[in-house]
């Protein structure tokens, strides 16, 4: 995952006489919708998924004040390192070319975060029947299956690029909740089953066990 972050400038003025200055938050509209095609319109998605996301927006003070500036952040997401550079070029190419066009101009600051989380497939398939078996036990079984590519970030990826390494979600959605309609955990409504946790510190546990023991054997 990377974080974006674009600064348009343009120059302030007054709401009521708009030609007298050069509008930022305009200029920001059409850069966010520009941003929209880069992953519809110039990858090819079949190969890998990718978002550009944008997350928060700061600017202006007034109603009736079009401001200097206006400060946009966001996020990026990609699982292949040549689509990820495609992406950080065209996203400064689109900012700096719309704004330009628009009499204003732009700074594109793109910071790369967090590597692609890759469970080790060996590793992996070592370690599946630890996880089912502790999953299937306890007060709440509930069965575990492989996922498709999240788009979610983890610093967990800095240790897997030393060492093989294995990712694993707990549910912690309460049985009352259909999961479909639970709400996620960057959400102020987020609910935890804490029989959740249980399960947690006994997969982990037992996956240190078993992992130890199949190397003294």
């Amino acid at each position: 995952s990377d974080r974006l972050k674009i600064t348009v400038q343009g120059k302030q003025t007054h709401g009521a006489a708009p030609w007298l200055g050069v509008d930022p938050i305009v200029t920001f509209a059409q850069i966010v919708l520009g941003l929209q095609t880069i992953v519809s319109r110039t990858l090819d998605i079949n190969r890998e998924p990718a978002v550009v996301t944008i997350g928060a927006i700061k600017g202006g003070v007034r109603e009736n004040i079009i401001p200097d500036s206006v400060e946009m952040r966001g996020t990026i997401r990609s699982f292949d390192e040549g689509m990820r550079d495609a992406i950080h070029e065209r996203v400064t190419q689109l900012a700096e070319g719309i704004a330009s066009a628009s009499r204003a101009s732009c700074k594109v600051c793109i910071t790369k975060n967090y590597p692609v989380t890759r469970n080790d497939p060996a590793l992996t398939e070592q370690m599946v029947p630890t996880l089912t078996r502790v999953a299937n036990t306890g007060p709440r079984p509930m069965g575990i299956e492989v996922v498709p590519k999240v788009t979610g970030a983890e610093d967990f990826s800095f240790f897997q690029r030393l060492i093989p390494g294995l990712f694993f979600f707990v549910g912690v959605t309460p049985p009352d909740i259909e999961p479909s309609q639970a709400y996620s955990n960057h959400s102020p409504r987020f609910v935890v089953d804490e029989r959740g946790l249980e399960v947690g510190v006994r997969a982990l546990a037992n996956l240190a066990v078993d992992y130890l023991g199949a190397i003294k054997g």
